[in-house]
Parts: structure tokens; C-alpha cells; sequence
């Protein structure tokens, strides 16, 4: 009975922990950045970590072409969220290294749809 007391404490902690480095990730993710293209750079998105769009370059020369505008804008905003999610992946695969919480290896593998962060 004890024993599984201690093991209860054990995991209490470890959740606490889980918790600060959860807020600790979500600021670092704040101030990161990915960029994502298209067109070969026509369109540039940037945003931080968390997916947040923070800025949208648009290359001059497509000011008339409004159907090639509305192709690559989307391109580099999925590229950009992508870029995002991978970003928060490793970020939350190197919190569930240090810790051992039961299932946590099985929710972050289900983040990652089964299998390793595509690079």
C-alpha cells in the first residue's frame, strides 16, 4: 500500500513538473519562428510556433495576377503551419524524454500520426 502511495506522489510530481515545462514550452514556442513559401518565394508567411500568422510578403510583381495570389497564398500558409506543428512536436517529444509519465509517449506518437517528426 505504501509503495503505491509512493508511486502516486511520484507521478503528482512528475505532472507538476509536466506543467512548468508545458508553460516554459509555450513561451519559447511564442518567440519562435518558421517561415513558409510559395511560388518560389513569391509568397512568404511567417509565424511563431504556436501557428500564428505574424506576417505575409507578397512579391510586387503579382499585383495583377490575382488567381496565382490566391493559389500560393494558401500554399505557404498550410507549409508555415506545418513547419509549426513540427516545431511543437520536438519541442513536446523533448519534455516527454526527460519524464515519465504513463501514456505520454502514446499521445505525443499519436501527434506525430505514428511516427517520427518528417524533416
Amino acid at each position: 500500500m505504501f509503495k503505491e502511495l509512493s508511486n502516486m506522489a511520484s507521478m503528482l510530481r512528475q505532472a507538476q513538473q509536466m506543467g512548468g515545462k508545458m508553460q516554459e514550452i509555450s513561451a519559447r514556442l511564442k518567440s519562435k519562428r518558421v517561415t513558409g513559401s510559395a511560388g518560389g518565394g513569391m509568397v512568404v508567411v511567417e509565424a511563431n510556433g504556436h501557428g500564428e500568422v505574424l506576417k505575409v510578403k507578397i512579391d510586387p510583381t503579382l499585383s495583377g495576377d490575382l488567381e496565382m495570389i490566391e493559389d500560393l497564398v494558401p500554399a505557404a500558409m498550410n507549409q508555415v503551419a506545418a513547419k509549426a506543428k513540427e516545431l511543437h512536436i520536438e519541442m513536446m517529444q523533448s519534455v516527454a524524454s526527460d519524464l515519465q509519465l504513463p501514456g505520454l509517449d502514446e499521445a505525443i506518437s499519436k501527434l506525430t500520426d505514428g511516427g517520427p517528426i518528417p524533416f
